[in-house]
């Protein structure tokens, strides 16, 4: 799809996605364009999906849910059922961030956030254990953020 995109929209994007807060007036001054053109651009890139939508990033440590797991999850058999129920279960639990299906040993990845360990524990057995299509899973606690900023390499 980037073969539609030149050099100006691409620059739009990059800054748009490190600040998402730039007015109209700000963003054509960084582009080097004046701002009717940037405006158009930017409603064209939004109404052909390049950009889906703002949000403000979070600190998951001052809103107590700062402890991050990655689970990975295998079904107890593979059908599209089993595999369809799992994708509309997670979309309704607020302390999973991520969900992808994946290929290898294990069938889901989902990141959590959650306050601590024992909250972890009570998410994984009083929600995910109440999936009964999930055969198992394995579970890795971030140590450490090292890098998360969300930017696309354009």
């Amino acid at each position: 799809m980037t073969e539609k995109l030149d050099k100006t929209d691409l620059t739009i994007l990059g800054e748009l996605q490190k600040n998402g807060r730039l007015t109209n007036k700000e963003l054509a001054a960084a582009i080097h364009l004046s701002p009717t053109p940037t405006f158009e651009r930017v409603k064209r890139l939004e109404r052909e999906g390049y950009i889906r939508k703002y949000a403000a990033v979070l600190d998951a440590d001052k809103l107590d849910c700062g402890f991050v797991a990655f689970c990975y999850l295998k079904m107890k058999q593979h059908s599209f059922q089993n595999a369809t129920r799992i994708m509309e279960a997670v979309k309704n639990i607020p302390e999973i961030a991520e969900c992808y299906n994946i290929s290898g040993d294990y069938d889901f990845l989902l990141k959590i956030y959650t306050r601590d360990m024992k909250a972890y524990q009570k998410f994984l057995l009083r929600i995910l254990g109440e999936i009964d299509c999930i055969g198992s899973l394995n579970s890795s606690f971030v140590l450490g953020e090292i890098k998360n900023d969300n930017l696309l390499p354009l």
